[in-house]
């Protein structure tokens, strides 16, 4: 996930946030704040439980969207920051997982590239595709989102994964997760509460990108004090 630090502004088509500065890309793009992770390369569905296998009995879920590639303040990446939230997460809860991984990886592994594609993909208000087949999400009763932050917003692929799956979604427990290089949590709460009125949208976790390569202990431990707070 990246962070560029590019003064445009964030937000689905144009919203702005309160914290426009730069942008971050993991994915994190902040053009005002792509916040994030990193450029770049998909890896690929993961729909499985993080520890173990055979046929997950877990009631939560985290979806997540990552990148890999060069990222801002940190250099290349080969696990993308999202992921390694993700992960944690997981682990602590005993959730299942379920990568975002576009269906055209059009995404470039270059910092200022990514950042421009995801600004186009902003303004032009674009449903990027996804692959994979989504887990039944009639099952899970708790559902982590989590994602860069792409110009002071989720990334547009995020909105096609919220709209595909809009009726299964609505009514759960839903809790947002961030990583960013200086944007936050980026209204990310307060979209998934106007995209899902009926749902439960508990509080959210923001992770600087370079903590998550950098500082993996210390980002393992706040997840795991966040997830505690929140009764998971």
């Amino acid at each position: 996930m990246l962070t560029l630090p590019l003064a445009l502004s964030a937000g689905c088509a144009g919203r702005k946030t309160d914290n426009e500065s730069s942008v971050t890309t993991d994915n994190s793009v902040t053009v005002t704040e792509m916040s994030g992770s990193s450029v770049a390369e998909a890896t690929s569905v993961t729909q499985t439980s993080v520890t173990g296998s055979g046929e997950s009995k877990s009631n939560i879920l985290v979806v997540y969207f990552s990148r890999t590639g060069e990222q801002y303040n940190v250099g290349v990446i080969d696990k993308g920051n999202t992921e390694i939230v993700a992960e944690a997460i997981a682990e602590r809860t005993g959730a299942d997982l379920f990568e975002v991984i576009p269906e055209e990886d059009h995404y470039p592994m270059t910092y200022d590239e990514l950042a421009e594609v995801a600004k186009n993909e902003q303004n032009s208000n674009a449903r990027p595709q996804y692959k994979g087949n989504i887990p039944d999400l009639s099952k899970y009763d708790t559902i982590f989102i989590g994602a860069p932050v792409w110009w002071g917003d989720w990334p547009m692929i995020m909105y096609t994964f919220f709209e595909n799956n809009s009726d299964a979604l609505s009514g759960k427990t839903l809790i947002p997760f961030s990583t960013h290089e200086g944007s936050g949590l980026s209204g990310f709460d307060k979209e998934l509460s106007s995209v899902f009125p009926d749902s439960e949208v508990l509080e959210g976790l923001a992770v600087r990108g370079s903590d998550c390569q950098n500082k993996p202990d210390d980002v393992r431990a706040r997840v795991n004090e966040w997830v505690s707070e929140l009764g998971y």
